[in-house]
């Protein structure tokens, strides 16, 4: 029992961040602002989610046919220019999140929403797994009331399978802010890493095994 007590905390302290304590801080000024929504580039179209640790989140979006590129950052909050020391105290209301460059010709929004909710607890708040703290809070960023609209609807289908009431916020889009380099492709760079492999790894299995209809050839 104490070698296995050990073994949970030293995967805590090896994981995506520090813990803290603070409950969910987005402020109404954010909660009720004016999406943003982002111009296509070359054709492709970006959409932000935050579902827990950025590096599992990142790595799930990576494998689905038709995402071009995936990038942990922050969003959500009010502080500008965040670090991720500063997300880490729950103080800045900005939950590591990732923005996902796509091709609407091949994978819509309404997939990639079912992919945020079917990817996840969705119903723990404040965090997913053993990652607690308002900067790991689920939400799904809208840029427009049409996106607004699929998000609800495939929430309300969602929660039909949960006995309890989806955690998920549903938030305009503001700002996306990049997080440092050392945090892009972690699933990918670390894979030896302990979060990786008892978390991360374990997380991105599960969803595969969920989704194998949307994966990339070389996801499987």
């Amino acid at each position: 029992m104490k070698l296995l007590f050990i073994n949970f905390i030293s995967l805590v302290l090896l994981g995506c961040g520090n813990q803290n304590t603070q409950q969910s801080v987005t402020k109404p000024e954010i909660a009720n602002a004016t999406p943003v929504e982002v111009e296509m580039q070359d054709g492709m179209k970006k959409a932000y989610f935050a579902s827990g640790c950025f590096w599992c989140v990142e790595a799930i979006y990576e494998s689905i046919e038709g995402v071009d590129e995936v990038i942990s950052g922050y969003a959500g909050g009010h502080t500008k220019n965040p670090t991720y020391e500063e997300s880490n105290t729950g103080r800045t209301g900005h939950a590591e999140a990732v923005e996902v460059i796509y091709d609407p010709e091949v994978v819509d929004f309404k997939t990639l929403v079912q992919v945020f909710f079917g990817s996840q607890n969705p119903t723990q708040v404040n965090g997913q797994g053993p990652d607690n703290g308002s900067q790991y809070r689920s939400i799904v960023f809208f840029q427009t009331e049409e996106q607004k609209n699929i998000i609800n609807e495939v929430k309300t289908e969602v929660a039909k399978d949960y006995q309890k009431p989806l955690a998920a916020e549903i938030l305009p889009f503001q700002k996306f802010w990049v997080a440092e380099d050392y945090h892009q492709n972690y699933e990918a760079n670390n894979p030896q890493n302990p979060y990786i492999q008892n978390v991360s790894i374990p997380r991105l299995n599960r969803f595969k095994e969920k989704f194998p209809d949307i994966l990339k050839k070389d996801a499987h």
